[in-house]
């Protein structure tokens, strides 16, 4: 690979890490062709953006973006790297998940993923992002649940109207 072959591919994942605030890691070092056709057709089923490429172009592009930011990554960056981009950062989880129930395997496995900020090592935090909520799934929660007092007294207030007007109707007939 030429030194402008490798600085386009630095320049293209450069790209990539600033348009995306999730990431992936995984090391798809044991799978065959065939399951990685898989792979990948899974991600781009679900808007999820793969791509292979050498630890150290990685490396010097997360660096010459922001080298503090993405540091918790660099210790995963070792064997087959791929890479899968993603605006919503549980759907890779979901779908590493799915593939190995599929493949009945446990490869890929995940060695990093960023999300938001947040780096998360191991293989042992995929479980934990599967079951990750998104900005807008938490929002709406904090919404609902800020709502909910004002619909009791709301509701309340209209049964004591309701009563009221029973009172009233029990008194007219009363008389």
């Amino acid at each position: 690979m030429t030194k402008q072959e490798k600085n386009e591919v630095i320049e293209l994942l450069k790209g990539k890490f600033s348009q995306y605030n999730n990431f992936y890691v995984t090391d798809t070092e044991s799978l065959s062709v065939e399951q990685i056709g898989k792979l990948r057709r899974a991600c781009f089923d679900k808007n999820v953006e793969m791509r292979v490429a050498k630890n150290t172009l990685i490396k010097k592009a997360l660096e010459s973006i922001d080298s503090t930011r993405y540091n918790g990554v660099y210790n995963s960056l070792n064997n087959v790297t791929a890479l899968l981009f993603s605006e919503n950062p549980k759907e890779p989880a979901l779908i590493l998940s799915s593939f190995r129930k599929a493949s009945n395997t446990e490869k890929p496995v995940l060695k990093a993923a960023f999300i938001d900020g947040d780096v998360f090592e191991g293989d042992n935090q995929l479980t934990a992002l599967t079951t990750l909520k998104s900005k807008n799934d938490l929002i709406g929660e904090i919404i609902g649940l800020l709502q909910s007092p004002a619909k009791n007294v709301i509701s309340a207030l209209n049964a004591g109207n309701k009563l009221a007007s029973l009172v009233k109707a029990l008194e007219e007939r009363a008389k």
